[in-house]
């Protein structure tokens, strides 16, 4: 029986011995790539622990019987388990064996070293056993490791991979965890290498990103970092961007991770020089030769030398679009129907599918034109199978028009008349973009909705910009398509649709399934998109859950009918009057972080008083959640009183604030944004909106908080220009616009500089 294995003695077959970790850094290390040297306890270690302590028994006796949708008693088997695989005496042949091996990596002395999990049966679904297990960084000295090395034993016993593995049906004992122990590379610089631009899909082109210090700061996204572009073949960098890079991580005196404020003549210095980069791209080159397909890189430079400490593939970019006939977005020579407000671009042919009840969106088919008064949240499983979609009432910032951007449906609302004039089974084709729903299929002409989606990847060279260009995600469902735009990051996860999905009021899975059920619902939904977009950065927004979106869910009966949901029980407000699932939705944060969802910020939605940003920090402390300490903490600014009172915000304590034009301009003017009526006097530029956004920029700015935008205002040009002039810090916009406001921050960027240098010399 084999207790210890080093990398040199492992390869990429080898996942059943020193699980996947393991594994992948013994194929790097026998590759001769820069990997910082490590053991691995092997699955035959695990299997000895706990046979020869007898805890696979105790493990069995406690698990026996249990509930998993009881949270209480969930938690009490992962706290019981985990406690006898902490105290209990390990083999004295394997603790020596773990001390020898530390010995011989440390050559005598005690050295730094990250230990990390490494699990086995990979081919159970990722769900049972992915993620769940701990790391543990600058572990030094025998006791230190020996324990560490225990407690990723223990981690295997978390109460999310217990839930998971019981709702599956696995044996728990089907999995066998492996701790990788590696030396720590004390970084000078560190960040991330794609050997394919990601951006565009060239691959001819190399993209790094480097910061000073650990590498934390880039693959949380709370460090802008520098962007090098490399030409792979001729390996020249063709273009730097230098960030201001105003915090580092670093290894503070007592062996621990810490963010410091970068020293002065750091911020704004150029983090790797042309020696460094092209060292890094061959090391790149080589990996991708080695595994045959693009790699997504993680790297560590100490001093001059150059480590790998991860690498993955990157997915694919190429997503498609919706089958089915497609024409172009021109004129056609065809009869139109009606007119509306082109929502979402894309042109599509099919035949209408009418919905007047909400019971009717079941008999919606793939490629049907779903047409109804308008869409509510309950439809969205209809509106993914719907080739296009046209509704009688909205604007712009309606729910059909901002799911249908995001699904890449082609859609028109504001027809007024499209449930009376459309009957079912008729052939229409629907321009998205011009807003016009013509007689019949039209014949494709030249790009339709497939061709489009593509250029989102495709089109052009990437554009980098000082201001960060992210997207806002409704659904996790589109999570792929958004991150295959480029952007920065996602600036507004938007929370609602992860329970909508399922049907059931939240309430309801509390009450008969308990938190834990429902804090996994968050998980997962969460997951998806922090999966797709890692490393950049994800802002998670708390649930907003108006009541007329909530009522219709199974255990819905009981919500307030309200005259206006819009002004009503929702956000933060709501939120803190059901601690219960706001604490699910924080317990979900915290678990994710702790897996190593790094990238994920959260921020609370409809703040009117300093009061609620203090009882969401409490509610934090109790799941153990310190907003601002463990995690970015911002709100949104979309209410006026919010904009009036931002110094008093700032002093309160916020990461970041970012502005929900939707909300802030129809409470500014008071205009109801889902009322076709008023929808024409409806102005996110009206003076009084820009004025309270101006100020509260100025404040932030003055205050080191950074400052975003997640409404309809921020896929509108002519208002991203005046943001960027007035300082913000990056623009969120829809997944169809990212492209577009790229391209306008770019040279709004560019217009400022040209500005500042001719200004000087006058």
């Amino acid at each position: 029986m084999k207790l210890i294995a080093w990398l040199d003695e492992l390869t990429n077959e080898d996942v059943d011995i020193a699980g996947g970790k393991g594994a992948s850094l013994g194929e790097m290390w026998n590759a001769k790539l820069p990997v910082p040297p490590a053991f691995v306890t092997t699955a035959d270690a695990y299997r000895y622990f706990i046979e020869e302590t007898n805890l696979k028994n105790t493990i069995k006796h406690i698990l026996e019987g249990l509930d998993v949708n009881d949270s209480k008693k969930l938690i009490k088997a992962s706290e019981d388990v985990r406690k006898a695989i902490e105290t209990v005496e390990m083999p004295e042949d394997l603790k020596l064996s773990v001390i020898e091996s530390y010995n011989k990596l440390s050559d005598g002395e005690d050295i730094f070293v990250a230990v990390r999990s490494s699990a086995t049966a990979e081919d159970l679904p990722d769900a049972s056993f992915a993620g769940q297990q701990e790391t543990f960084l600058n572990m030094k000295g025998n006791e230190e490791v020996f324990e560490a090395v225990r407690k990723c034993y223990s981690s295997l016993f978390t109460p999310r991979a217990i839930f998971y593995r019981e709702q599956k049906g696995f044996d728990h004992f089907e999995v066998a965890l492996c701790a990788v122990v590696q030396k720590m590379a004390d970084a000078d610089e560190a960040g991330v290498m794609f050997t394919v631009n990601p951006i565009n899909q060239n691959h001819d082109q190399m993209v790094i990103e480097a910061a000073w210090g650990y590498g934390e700061g880039v693959v949380s996204g709370t460090v802008s970092p520098d962007t090098y572009l490399i030409a792979k073949e001729a390996e020249k960098v063709t273009d730097i961007n230098v960030a201001s890079k105003d915090t580092m991580f670093i290894k503070n005196a007592e062996g621990k991770t810490e963010e410091i404020k970068t020293p002065a003549e750091k911020v704004d210095a150029q983090v790797l020089d042309e020696v460094k980069i092209l060292k890094l791209a061959q090391v790149g080159k080589l990996i991708e030769k080695h595994y045959a397909q693009p790699m997504d890189i993680e790297w560590v430079y100490e001093g001059d030398e150059l480590y790998m400490v991860q690498a993955r593939p990157i997915t694919t970019l190429d997503k498609g679009g919706k089958n089915g006939k497609t024409a172009s977005e021109g004129q056609y020579d065809a009869e139109i129907l009606m007119k509306g407000i082109g929502a979402s671009p894309g042109t599509m042919s099919g035949n209408v599918k009418l919905i007047l009840d909400l019971d009717q969106i079941g008999d919606v088919v793939e490629g049907d034109i779903l047409v109804t008064k308008m869409t509510t949240p309950d439809m969205v499983p209809g509106m993914k199978k719907a080739a296009a979609i046209v509704t009688d009432d909205g604007g712009l910032t309606c729910h059909a028009a901002i799911i249908s951007r995001e699904l890449g449906t082609p859609c028109v609302v504001g027809t007024k008349k499209a449930t009376q004039l459309l009957k079912n089974g008729e052939t229409v084709t629907v321009d998205g973009e011009k807003g016009i729903v013509y007689a019949g299929a039209i014949a494709k002409k030249q790009n339709g909705v497939e061709q489009a989606q593509q250029q989102v990847v495709y089109e052009g060279a990437p554009v980098i910009t000082a201001t960060d260009i992210k997207v806002n995600v409704s659904m996790p469902e589109v999570a792929e398509r958004a991150a295959a735009t480029g952007a920065d990051g996602v600036g507004l996860l938007r929370a609602e649709h992860m329970i909508l999905g399922t049907g059931v009021h939240p309430s309801k899975i509390l009450n008969e399934q308990g938190s834990e059920a429902l804090v996994e619902v968050f998980i997962e939904g969460i997951k998806k998109v922090a999966d797709a977009f890692y490393p950049r950065p994800v802002t998670y927004r708390t649930l907003d859950a108006p009541t007329d979106e909530f009522m219709g869910l199974e255990g819905g009966q009981d919500e307030p009918h309200e005259q206006n949901p819009m002004m009503g029980w929702r956000g933060i407000r709501r939120g803190l009057d059901q601690p219960e699932i706001l604490s699910c939705e924080l317990k979900a944060i915290k678990r994710l972080r702790e897996d190593g969802y790094r990238n994920l910020n959260i921020m609370i939605p409809l703040v009117t008083n300093v009061d609620e940003i203090r009882k969401v920090k409490e509610i934090g402390k109790e799941v153990g959640l310190n907003m601002r300490t463990d995690i970015e903490f911002g709100i949104m600014v979309e209410t006026p009183a919010a904009a009036l009172i931002i110094e008093d915000i700032v002093k309160e304590g916020v990461d970041f604030i970012s502005f929900g034009t939707n909300d802030l301009t129809q409470y500014v003017i008071a205009i109801d944004r889902n009322n076709e009526f008023v929808a024409k006097y409806y102005m996110e530029n009206h003076p009084a909106v820009l004025k309270l956004i101006e100020q509260v920029i100025k404040v932030c700015r003055e205050n080191d908080v950074k400052t975003s935008v997640c409404g309809q205002a921020g896929s509108r040009p002519a208002i991203v220009e005046k943001l960027v002039e007035w300082g913000i810090t990056s623009i969120s916009s829809n997944i169809d616009a990212v492209k577009t406001i790229r391209s306008v921050v770019a040279r709004t960027e560019q217009k400022i500089i040209l500005d500042s240098i001719r200004n000087s010399k006058k």
